[in-house]
């Protein structure tokens, strides 16, 4: 089988956003595995507009009219799992992570997902908010998701670069949510291939 292309996203484009610490963190975490190819994938080069389209993605062949849309369309499709960091603001997820989501369809379907949380609560009610949203576009969101306490999240915000030993104490959280992404990634992707 080939390798399982993982994306990792950041999923906020606020200016000194904390969110690029915990992406590249977990993608050095993803890239120890075998067989497993990562990318980190920013939002801000994908600047694309609220959902505005006639029609709605759901009901598409996978082509949009706006090229930004198209070329994050592109990139998903090309991906057999993610995971997103989420920033939690006012208990809820980003506007710009929702539209993302938003404005594709049928590239999400029947791929794994996982979250890595931070703010209040370690992000932890914003990342139970996606998990509603994501099963609406026929992902799996695995069971375990990383949830960044608030002394980590105050030791490391204001450091240029974090050394990945800051994050040691989620480590285990990140191994459970890894182990079930690359299960269900593997599961779902050969599933797709002999559909």
């Amino acid at each position: 089988m080939k390798p399982l292309k993982i994306i990792v996203v950041i999923g906020s484009t606020r200016q000194g956003r904390y969110g690029e610490k915990p992406a590249k963190w977990i993608q050095s975490e993803l890239g120890t595995r075998a067989d497993v190819e990562v990318e980190l994938v920013d939002l801000r080069e994908f600047p694309l507009p609220f959902f505005d389209d006639v029609r709605a993605p759901a009901r598409g062949d996978g082509k949009y009219t706006n090229d930004v849309v198209q070329k994050w369309a592109d990139k998903v499709a090309g991906a057999d799992a993610f995971v997103f960091t989420v920033a939690e603001y006012n208990h809820g997820y980003t506007a710009v992570l929702k539209n993302a989501f938003d404005v594709l369809y049928p590239e999400w379907n029947k791929k794994p997902v996982g979250f890595v949380g931070y703010g209040g609560v370690g992000g932890a009610r914003a990342v139970e908010q996606l998990r509603q949203v994501v099963v609406e576009l026929q992902m799996m969101s695995v069971q375990t998701a990383v949830h960044i306490p608030g002394d980590i999240f105050m030791a490391t915000v204001r450091q240029p670069t974090v050394d990945p030993a800051a994050f040691e104490p989620v480590k285990p959280k990140a191994t459970l949510m890894i182990d079930q992404l690359l299960w269900w990634g593997r599961a779902l992707k050969s599933a797709r291939e002999q559909a």
